[in-house]
């Protein structure tokens, strides 16, 4: 099946947010603090502007708490008295026209009275520096597995290493937007670009003290998120509805990408140490692991990417002896958010670099190494959580190195290394896995919500909040509810993302759209079938066309012909069962495996590092639309290289992006990537995702950057650590300072 609206996009036809005609509107931004902390003494406002002309929003006008609801509700919308981060949001603005806005906002001076801010979450706090807590640690989480004490004092080798990564923006194609208005029954209405309708939903409720039928959230089309519009949508969302309410017509905020780069969650920068023994056939013994996080100023999503990356510190391998300390520390940053990978990409960066490392210390070729230790059925993970889904995971490693030509290519880049003098190639491996959908009870707690209606010319329409931003849900959801009722997919049709239409099906975000959400829409179409076999005393349940005529003729008997609606709700696979209190047990339902092996050349006089080859073999349950699917590895390969390589925010003195431009905020262009992603995949159906799916967007995330920098490991000898892996870094790296 192609895409929906593939043609509508490919065409520019397809409508976003600043496309979308309104009438009368006011143009809205927002003032931002200078400084990474201090105290509010004064807002000056420049004396060259008739602001008179002007609606200026403050937080005296925040009709409800002055809080962003999300998971800890520490974030204010507007910073009354002090500011914990450069660029926090004081006031918003609104104009008629874009350029005096712009004009206004730079004649804004805000003056702070500074306090000492805390900028290197590696360190720890001065007494001064402590906002939170004792110790600035937002959140502790600790996973506990045998005696890894006893193991280490018993293992034949000990092998430590430090691994670091940076921040990552997302680079969204479209920066953040949104447009609010009141209709004319008092309903606020906001519309913009965003991943989730109801937590920003939520998020209005709780600052605006309404109900759920006073506001309504519906999404625009979305020209990329990867986690960014999934929590900032909520502030931007809050700002735009307070100029509304306060200038009494709409108000569309569109950031533009300095301010989107400045100001906007990105990816959490992470420390990470290994300390793991190995007996001397490679046998992992005991996996000790401690891993700091930036969250950034406010606790944002900081939690649950936390746990993520905890829960995947360990690798796809058994290991008797695990103990894995997390923090998430608060510091005087922008916050950090969610970002495609959800932290899994951080702590599979430092486990597979810290598998070649051990590889070569212990004498074992790495691919050798990870096969001995890579689970098998009936083992378990660091949790405890015992794997049983039959997928042979030597086997995904087997193929990966098979499509690669591995063996050949080391010995043809020996050959190559030692005849050249100004160039260097080599290849390395990640093996790794990503589990899908939210973390231990997590599905449970959202008790999501899916809906099919039977229209009255006989169409089925599918009711969920999930988004389309560009990966395809539209199209997969689509099949899924055709196959199910035996339709042409002509003849399925997908509501609007709108609160006020659809029910809550949770977020899009954990790789849990095709594999939770179209799990419930085929149970779903079984009670839409089971309904309309009642209604019209069919001897059988009804599909295709036969269904189609009984829908038709179900809904005609209706008062005012009302569709006839089949209904789910999330119950959670009976073999599920976590302990979130210890954090043992079924961290997820399932999990998808990968192995991938990249390979470089490394220019010895520019250090530069060039990936000519990539494969990427991934298990990924049933493989709902083979197109959709390779897009998102291939994709997902790009925006790791991109991490790995180049991608680096930059800081200044008070904490904020000093290279917050597209010239030097170097995201991979066509020219930085291979010319062929070889994607394999291996079939395993779970019988708990829509036709045997699972997650797969987020998988190619985690493993290229590990496979990348072994890569360079393998071409150079230097043992890599950071991402992302500049020229700068890696000439310090081969040619030290004497």
């Amino acid at each position: 099946m192609k895409r929906i609206e593939g043609i509508s996009k490919l065409t520019g036809r397809e409508r976003y947010v600043d496309d979308l005609p309104l009438e009368g509107f006011l143009w809205g931004a927002t003032v931002r603090s200078p400084a990474a902390r201090g105290r509010i003494k004064a807002i000056h406002f420049g004396t060259d502007i008739d602001w008179s002309q002007f609606v200026i929003v403050d937080h005296r006008d925040i009709p409800g708490p002055n809080e962003v609801a999300m998971i800890e509700r520490d974030m204010p919308i507007l910073a009354a008295s002090e500011v914990r981060h450069a660029h926090e949001a004081i006031l918003c603005l609104a104009h008629p026209d874009r350029h005096e806005l712009r004009r206004a906002v730079a004649s804004v001076r805000v003056e702070i009275e500074p306090e000492e801010p805390y900028l290197d979450f590696v360190a720890e706090p001065t007494q001064s520096q402590i906002q939170y807590g004792s110790d600035n640690v937002f959140k502790h989480i600790a996973v506990n597995k045998g005696d890894v004490e006893q193991a280490l004092a018993e293992a034949d080798v000990i092998i430590e290493g430090v691994y670091e990564t940076g921040a990552q923006e997302h680079v969204y194609i479209e920066p953040q937007g949104m447009v609010a208005w009141e209709d004319d029954a008092g309903v606020l209405r906001l519309t913009g670009s965003l991943q989730c309708p109801y937590y920003v939903l939520n998020a209005l409720m709780h600052g605006l003290n309404r109900t759920a039928e006073q506001v309504r959230v519906i999404q625009a089309s979305t020209g990329g998120a990867f986690g960014g519009k999934e929590d900032y949508p909520s502030i931007i969302g809050l700002h735009t509805a307070l100029l509304t309410l306060k200038a009494g017509c709409p108000v569309k905020m569109i950031y533009d990408r300095g301010e989107d780069l400045a100001a906007t969650t990105k990816r959490h920068p992470s420390h990470i140490r290994h300390r793991t023994g190995f007996a001397r056939d490679g046998r992992l013994l005991a996996q000790d692991i401690d891993i700091r996080l930036d969250a950034g100023a406010y606790v944002t999503l900081s939690p649950v990417v936390l746990s993520r990356c905890v829960i995947h510190a360990a690798g796809p391998y058994q290991c008797a002896n695990v103990r894995i300390n997390g923090q998430a520390v608060m510091t005087n940053r922008v916050p950090f958010g969610a970002f495609r990978g959800f932290g899994a990409p951080q702590s599979h960066f430092a486990n597979e670099r810290h598998m070649d490392a051990a590889a070569r210390q212990l004498g074992i070729g790495p691919a050798e190494l990870r096969r001995i230790n890579l689970i098998r059925d009936g083992q378990q993970t660091a949790t405890g959580q015992v794997i049983n889904d039959g997928t042979d995971r030597v086997g995904l490693l087997d193929d990966a190195l098979s499509r690669a030509d591995y063996g050949r290519l080391r010995e043809a880049h020996r050959a190559f290394n030692a005849s050249n003098p100004y160039r260097r190639r080599g290849i390395g491996i990640a093996t790794f896995h990503h589990g899908a959908g939210f973390t231990g009870s997590g599905e449970v707690d959202l008790a999501s919500v899916v809906n099919v209606a039977g229209l009255a010319d006989g169409r089925v329409e599918v009711q969920v909040a999930n988004t389309e931003m560009g990966q395809g849900a539209l199209t997969v959801l689509t099949q899924i509810a055709a196959a199910r009722l035996g339709y042409d997919t002509n003849d399925i049709v997908i509501a609007p993302a709108d609160t006020a239409l659809v029910p809550n099906s949770g977020p899009t975000v954990a790789s849990r759209t095709a594999m939770v959400v179209g799990f419930l829409i085929e149970q779903a179409c079984d009670d839409l079938q089971a309904g309309v076999m009642q209604a019209a005393a069919c001897d059988q349940r009804p599909v295709g066309a036969h269904l189609k005529q009984a829908i038709q003729i179900v809904v005609s008997q209706t008062e005012d012909h009302q569709p006839i609606i089949g209904s789910a709700t999330y119950g959670k696979p009976p073999d599920v069962h976590w302990d979130e209190a210890t954090y043992t047990g079924s961290a997820y339902g399932t999990y998808a495996w990968a192995a991938y092996v990249a390979s470089v050349e490394v220019d010895l006089r520019t250090f530069v590092t060039t990936v000519t080859d990539f494969v990427a073999v991934q298990e990924i349950g049933t493989v709902l639309n083979e197109g959709l699917a390779r897009g998102q590895i291939e994709g997902g390969v790009v925006q790791a290289i991109g991490w790995a390589l180049s991608e680096e925010c930059l800081w200044d003195e008070q904490g904020g992006m000093s290279n917050a431009q597209l010239t030097n905020y170097i995201i991979p262009t066509s020219c930085d990537v291979p010319l062929n992603i070889d994607v394999g995949f291996v079939e395993n159906p779970y019988a708990y995702g829509a036709q045997g799916a699972k997650g797969i967007g987020e998988l190619p995330m985690d493993g290229p950057a590990a496979a990348v920098l072994n890569a360079i490991a393998d071409a150079t000898g230097v043992n890599p650590t950071v991402v992302p892996m500049t020229p700068e870094r890696l000439m310090e790296l081969l040619v030290p300072n004497e």
